[in-house]
């Protein structure tokens, strides 16, 4: 196609939907990035269709999931979750961080031999842990507060970790768009939800 016949054609973004002010410095950087990495990621999309195909009425117990991911993960060997409780975040604040600490070494270390750990990963700690399962390339398995898109993708690193096989999503719930932000109800239940997956998978 010729450059003038190509100018002929309908602007793809003609609609005001399409065009929204930054609110925040990170976020040109972040689209650039964004925009920067879809091929590649389309194109890891389609060498590994199974890891992002989402996975409806996977049943785990008496409850059923949706899924993203490596659902092998379900066949290891041992679990164990990942739940900073409160008492521990607080005696920290107060400059006793060793039960804090030495649970989340503990975590790591379990998932060093082998141990598939369970979580939301919602606290800022169960985050950090995620983070060095992340970077050292240790399977786990990712409870979300939200469900899927038929073309759900996870983000930055979680997204070359569901590429490799190394994570699981499991969405209790179906995909609300309107949904923006986590309650503390959706955490306490994911929660449960994560020492009920553990105690059934390790029956």
């Amino acid at each position: 196609m010729g450059d003038e016949a190509y100018y002929r054609l309908d602007p793809v973004f003609a609609e005001m939907p399409f065009i929204r002010p930054m609110g925040r410095n990170t976020q040109i950087p972040n689209i650039i990035r964004y925009i920067d990495m879809n091929p590649q990621r389309l194109a890891t999309k389609r060498l590994r269709p199974g890891f992002f195909r989402v996975q409806r009425e996977v049943a785990i117990g008496s409850r059923s999931y949706d899924a993203v991911g490596n659902a092998m993960l379900l066949m290891a060997a041992q679990y164990d979750t990942v739940h900073v409780r409160q008492l521990m975040v607080k005696m920290a604040e107060h400059g006793d961080n060793e039960p804090l600490r030495n649970y989340m070494n503990s975590c790591v270390l379990k998932a060093r031999k082998g141990t598939v750990l369970v979580s939301p990963f919602i606290s800022t700690q169960e985050k950090q842990v995620q983070q060095v399962l992340l970077r050292e390339q240790l399977p786990f398995v990712c409870l979300t507060d939200n469900g899927f898109r038929d073309y759900y993708k996870p983000k930055d690193s979680l997204f070359d970790a569901c590429a490799s096989g190394r994570v699981l999503f499991l969405a209790p719930w179906p995909y609300d768009a309107s949904k923006r932000h986590i309650s503390r109800a959706d955490c306490v239940a994911l929660n449960a939800m994560a020492e009920e997956i553990c105690n059934q998978l390790n029956e």
